[in-house]
Protein backbone atom coordinates (compact mmCIF):
# COMPACT_ATOMS: atom_id res chain seq x y z
CA UNK A 1 0.00 0.00 0.00
CA UNK A 2 1.50 3.35 -1.31
CA UNK A 3 2.32 5.96 2.02
CA UNK A 4 -0.11 8.71 2.62
CA UNK A 5 1.78 11.93 1.87
CA UNK A 6 -0.68 13.63 4.58
CA UNK A 7 -0.14 11.01 7.34
CA UNK A 8 1.50 12.58 10.55
CA UNK A 9 4.90 11.59 10.58
CA UNK A 10 6.35 8.75 13.13
CA UNK A 11 8.18 9.46 15.64
CA UNK A 12 9.89 13.02 15.94
CA UNK A 13 10.12 15.95 14.17
CA UNK A 14 6.09 16.24 14.09
CA UNK A 15 7.46 20.26 15.06
CA UNK A 16 9.65 22.33 14.33
CA UNK A 17 12.74 22.14 17.53
CA UNK A 18 12.51 25.76 18.11
CA UNK A 19 9.13 25.92 18.66
CA UNK A 20 8.91 22.80 20.99
CA UNK A 21 11.82 24.26 22.90
CA UNK A 22 9.93 27.52 23.18
CA UNK A 23 6.80 26.29 24.40
CA UNK A 24 8.55 23.84 26.77
CA UNK A 25 10.27 26.80 28.36
CA UNK A 26 7.28 28.80 28.89
CA UNK A 27 5.50 26.02 30.72
CA UNK A 28 8.69 26.00 33.02
CA UNK A 29 8.54 29.83 33.00
CA UNK A 30 5.14 30.38 34.63
CA UNK A 31 5.63 27.74 37.58
CA UNK A 32 4.01 24.55 36.50
CA UNK A 33 4.41 22.13 39.57
CA UNK A 34 7.26 19.51 38.81
CA UNK A 35 5.05 16.78 37.31
CA UNK A 36 3.66 18.96 34.87
CA UNK A 37 7.00 19.78 33.77
CA UNK A 38 8.10 16.85 33.77
CA UNK A 39 5.38 15.16 31.55
CA UNK A 40 6.14 18.64 29.54
CA UNK A 41 9.55 16.98 28.79
CA UNK A 42 8.95 14.01 27.40
CA UNK A 43 6.31 15.17 25.20
CA UNK A 44 9.31 17.72 23.90
CA UNK A 45 11.59 14.67 22.91
CA UNK A 46 8.17 12.55 21.15
CA UNK A 47 7.90 16.06 18.91
CA UNK A 48 11.23 16.89 18.67
CA UNK A 49 13.68 14.11 18.10
CA UNK A 50 13.83 12.28 14.96
CA UNK A 51 12.29 8.61 15.45
CA UNK A 52 11.07 9.42 19.29
CA UNK A 53 7.63 7.68 20.07
CA UNK A 54 7.84 7.53 23.45
CA UNK A 55 9.92 9.37 26.65
CA UNK A 56 10.30 9.43 30.32
CA UNK A 57 12.05 10.42 32.49
CA UNK A 58 13.53 8.20 35.50
CA UNK A 59 15.27 9.23 38.79
CA UNK A 60 17.53 7.63 41.24
CA UNK A 61 16.35 7.53 44.80
CA UNK A 62 19.04 5.60 47.13
CA UNK A 63 18.31 1.60 45.62
CA UNK A 64 15.43 2.58 43.13
CA UNK A 65 14.80 3.75 40.21
CA UNK A 66 11.76 5.74 39.85
CA UNK A 67 9.71 7.12 36.58
CA UNK A 68 8.52 11.00 37.09
CA UNK A 69 7.19 11.64 34.01
CA UNK A 70 6.67 9.93 30.95
CA UNK A 71 4.98 10.63 27.25
CA UNK A 72 3.03 8.05 27.36
CA UNK A 73 1.89 4.72 29.26
CA UNK A 74 3.81 2.36 26.76
CA UNK A 75 6.82 4.51 28.37
CA UNK A 76 6.02 3.85 32.39
CA UNK A 77 6.18 -0.32 30.78
CA UNK A 78 8.91 0.09 29.12
CA UNK A 79 10.81 1.57 31.88
CA UNK A 80 8.98 -0.97 33.98
CA UNK A 81 10.68 -3.80 32.12
CA UNK A 82 13.91 -2.35 32.12
CA UNK A 83 14.27 -1.84 36.10
CA UNK A 84 13.01 -5.71 35.84
CA UNK A 85 15.81 -6.76 33.56
CA UNK A 86 18.29 -4.70 36.09
CA UNK A 87 19.56 -2.99 32.87
CA UNK A 88 18.91 -0.84 30.17
CA UNK A 89 19.75 2.35 28.26
CA UNK A 90 17.85 4.80 31.06
CA UNK A 91 19.22 2.85 34.19
CA UNK A 92 22.83 2.70 32.40
CA UNK A 93 22.76 6.06 31.44
CA UNK A 94 22.22 7.01 35.64
CA UNK A 95 24.80 5.19 36.22
CA UNK A 96 27.80 5.47 33.79
CA UNK A 97 29.23 9.00 31.84
CA UNK A 98 28.57 7.92 28.14
CA UNK A 99 24.34 8.10 26.46
CA UNK A 100 23.98 5.10 25.78
CA UNK A 101 22.15 4.16 22.41
CA UNK A 102 20.91 0.75 20.87
CA UNK A 103 19.40 2.06 17.32
CA UNK A 104 18.16 -1.58 16.75
CA UNK A 105 16.66 -4.17 19.46
CA UNK A 106 16.10 -6.64 16.93
CA UNK A 107 20.02 -7.28 16.38
CA UNK A 108 22.65 -8.39 19.13
CA UNK A 109 21.95 -5.53 21.92
CA UNK A 110 24.03 -4.31 24.96
CA UNK A 111 20.95 -5.25 26.80
CA UNK A 112 20.05 -8.42 25.29
CA UNK A 113 17.68 -9.37 28.16
CA UNK A 114 16.05 -6.30 28.00
CA UNK A 115 15.98 -6.88 24.35
CA UNK A 116 14.04 -9.74 23.69
CA UNK A 117 11.63 -8.62 26.30
CA UNK A 118 10.74 -5.63 24.69
CA UNK A 119 10.96 -7.23 20.94
CA UNK A 120 8.63 -9.63 22.19
CA UNK A 121 5.71 -7.30 24.31
CA UNK A 122 5.88 -4.05 22.76
CA UNK A 123 6.41 -2.40 19.31
CA UNK A 124 9.76 -0.78 20.77
CA UNK A 125 12.68 -1.19 18.42
CA UNK A 126 14.96 1.45 19.49
CA UNK A 127 16.47 3.04 22.82
CA UNK A 128 18.36 5.78 23.94
CA UNK A 129 19.44 7.15 27.62
CA UNK A 130 20.96 10.29 28.16
CA UNK A 131 22.30 11.00 32.06
CA UNK A 132 21.22 14.25 33.72
CA UNK A 133 23.06 16.09 36.23
CA UNK A 134 20.56 16.66 39.08
CA UNK A 135 21.97 18.65 42.02
CA UNK A 136 25.75 17.69 40.57
CA UNK A 137 25.03 13.96 41.05
CA UNK A 138 24.17 10.90 38.06
CA UNK A 139 20.75 10.84 39.72
CA UNK A 140 18.54 10.92 36.42
CA UNK A 141 17.98 10.23 32.81
CA UNK A 142 15.72 11.22 30.23
CA UNK A 143 14.74 7.89 28.07
CA UNK A 144 13.74 7.74 24.60
CA UNK A 145 12.30 4.97 22.70
CA UNK A 146 11.40 4.37 19.01
CA UNK A 147 8.95 2.02 17.26
CA UNK A 148 11.01 1.67 14.32
CA UNK A 149 14.57 0.20 14.11
CA UNK A 150 17.78 2.62 12.88
CA UNK A 151 15.68 5.85 13.78
CA UNK A 152 18.31 6.70 16.02
CA UNK A 153 20.95 8.43 13.99
CA UNK A 154 23.86 11.30 15.11
CA UNK A 155 21.26 13.89 14.67
CA UNK A 156 18.70 12.70 16.76
CA UNK A 157 21.37 11.85 19.68
CA UNK A 158 22.22 15.43 19.34
CA UNK A 159 19.10 17.02 19.81
CA UNK A 160 18.72 14.51 22.44
CA UNK A 161 21.90 16.26 24.34
CA UNK A 162 20.69 19.04 23.85
CA UNK A 163 16.93 18.52 25.49
CA UNK A 164 18.66 16.95 28.05
CA UNK A 165 20.82 19.83 29.04
CA UNK A 166 17.31 21.93 28.68
CA UNK A 167 15.97 19.56 31.19
CA UNK A 168 18.74 19.38 33.53
CA UNK A 169 19.05 23.53 34.36
CA UNK A 170 15.34 23.74 34.31
CA UNK A 171 14.87 20.29 36.81
CA UNK A 172 17.74 22.27 38.86
CA UNK A 173 16.41 25.80 38.40
CA UNK A 174 12.78 25.19 39.46
CA UNK A 175 13.96 23.58 42.40
CA UNK A 176 16.22 26.04 43.66
CA UNK A 177 13.16 28.54 43.28
CA UNK A 178 14.96 30.82 40.31
CA UNK A 179 12.96 33.64 38.96
CA UNK A 180 12.43 33.27 35.53
CA UNK A 181 14.88 35.76 33.83
CA UNK A 182 17.42 33.91 35.48
CA UNK A 183 16.02 30.86 34.20
CA UNK A 184 15.91 32.03 30.39
CA UNK A 185 19.69 32.71 30.68
CA UNK A 186 20.30 29.57 32.14
CA UNK A 187 18.36 27.54 29.65
CA UNK A 188 19.90 29.29 26.86
CA UNK A 189 23.71 28.97 27.45
CA UNK A 190 22.90 25.06 28.81
CA UNK A 191 21.08 24.79 25.41
CA UNK A 192 24.51 25.69 23.53
CA UNK A 193 26.76 23.76 26.22
CA UNK A 194 24.78 20.46 25.58
CA UNK A 195 24.46 20.57 22.00
CA UNK A 196 28.53 21.75 22.08
CA UNK A 197 29.41 18.41 24.28
CA UNK A 198 27.04 16.31 22.09
CA UNK A 199 29.00 17.26 19.04
CA UNK A 200 32.36 16.46 20.28
CA UNK A 201 30.89 13.09 22.35
CA UNK A 202 29.73 12.21 18.39
CA UNK A 203 32.79 13.77 16.85
CA UNK A 204 35.58 12.54 19.04
CA UNK A 205 34.29 9.50 20.12
CA UNK A 206 34.59 10.74 23.72
CA UNK A 207 32.55 10.58 27.44
CA UNK A 208 30.24 13.60 28.64
CA UNK A 209 32.28 14.31 31.01
CA UNK A 210 35.75 14.87 28.98
CA UNK A 211 33.92 16.70 26.39
CA UNK A 212 32.57 19.22 29.00
CA UNK A 213 36.47 19.31 30.62
CA UNK A 214 37.39 20.25 27.33
CA UNK A 215 35.13 22.95 26.73
CA UNK A 216 35.81 24.30 30.22
CA UNK A 217 39.35 24.19 30.08
CA UNK A 218 39.15 26.22 26.51
CA UNK A 219 37.29 28.58 28.55
CA UNK A 220 39.55 29.09 31.22
CA UNK A 221 42.89 29.42 28.25
CA UNK A 222 40.96 32.05 26.19
CA UNK A 223 39.34 33.41 28.89
CA UNK A 224 35.81 33.92 27.72
CA UNK A 225 32.41 32.22 28.60
CA UNK A 226 32.18 28.63 28.49
CA UNK A 227 28.63 29.38 26.75
CA UNK A 228 30.73 31.47 24.36
CA UNK A 229 33.46 28.78 23.63
CA UNK A 230 30.67 26.19 22.61
CA UNK A 231 28.54 28.19 20.55
CA UNK A 232 32.12 28.34 18.12
CA UNK A 233 32.10 24.68 18.46
CA UNK A 234 28.51 24.65 17.01
CA UNK A 235 29.41 27.32 14.86
CA UNK A 236 32.02 25.42 13.64
CA UNK A 237 30.13 21.49 13.32
CA UNK A 238 32.24 20.30 15.96
CA UNK A 239 36.03 22.12 15.67
CA UNK A 240 37.06 24.17 19.36
CA UNK A 241 38.25 27.70 18.94
CA UNK A 242 42.00 28.28 17.85
CA UNK A 243 44.43 28.41 20.61
CA UNK A 244 48.09 29.86 20.42
CA UNK A 245 50.79 28.09 21.91
CA UNK A 246 50.75 30.10 25.36
CA UNK A 247 46.92 29.58 25.47
CA UNK A 248 47.17 25.67 25.83
CA UNK A 249 44.44 24.57 28.21
CA UNK A 250 45.12 23.22 31.55
CA UNK A 251 44.55 20.07 32.28
CA UNK A 252 43.05 20.91 35.57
Amino acid sequence: MADNPDAPPTGGEKADPATVFAALAEIIYRGSDANEMYAAICVAATLAIRGCDHASLMVRENDRYVTVGASDRLAQQVDELERRAGDGPCIDAIEEETPQIEPDLTTPSMWPKLAAVLVAETPVRGAMGFRLLVDKRKGAALNLFSDTPNMFDAEAAGRAAVLAAFASVAINAVAKGEDAASLRRGLLSNREIGKAVGMLMLLHDMSEDDAFDLLRRHSQALNIKLAEVARAVIEQRGQLPALAENQLPPNA
